[in-house]
């Protein structure tokens, strides 16, 4: 049996904030905000992995008010979601996400980000696909002020 589950996360960029992306610290000047590292690429692959299996969304199993998720990195937020689709018996078939961001270019980057998602999750780089587009400078992701990152992934029943 099969599932699919796609996710999308949003977040704002700052001045003085890490810029976390797919697991990577990209260098930039600014980062996103957020009650995590607020890593919106694994927020997104997080949201799709729970809403495969209608477990609800990120929110619901570390919400920003709770204390203990604040700074934390998103990748123990990605291996728990892993975990959570193991325990019912299902594996990741593949991955296929889209950044949307002005700036900074980020297809350098794109090979570590596989690697990290892959490694927590125990899949192959190939099983996982990252691309990035602009919005050729329109909108709040234009301007530089936003990050939007969409993810669609395919469970099978092991």
């Amino acid at each position: 049996m099969y599932r699919i589950g796609q996710g999308i996360d949003f977040h704002k960029l700052v001045e003085g904030r890490e810029f976390w992306l797919g697991g990577v610290l990209v260098p930039h000047s600014k980062g996103a905000l957020g009650h995590s590292d607020a890593d919106v690429l694994l927020h997104a692959v997080c949201d799709a992995l729970l809403g495969a299996l209608s477990l609800g969304d990120i929110g619901k199993h570390f919400p920003d008010t709770d204390a203990a998720y604040k700074g934390i990195d998103s990748k123990l937020l990605l291996k728990r979601c892993g975990e959570l689709i193991a325990e019912r018996g299902y594996g990741v078939v593949n991955i296929d996400s889209t950044i949307l961001l002005q700036a900074p270019k980020i297809m350098k980057y794109v090979p570590a980000m596989c690697e990290a998602i892959a490694g927590i999750l125990g899949i192959t780089v190939e099983d996982v696909s990252i691309k990035a587009t602009t919005t050729e400078q329109l909108s709040f992701i234009g301007r530089e002020e936003g990050i939007v990152a969409t993810a669609n992934v395919l469970l099978v029943k092991k």
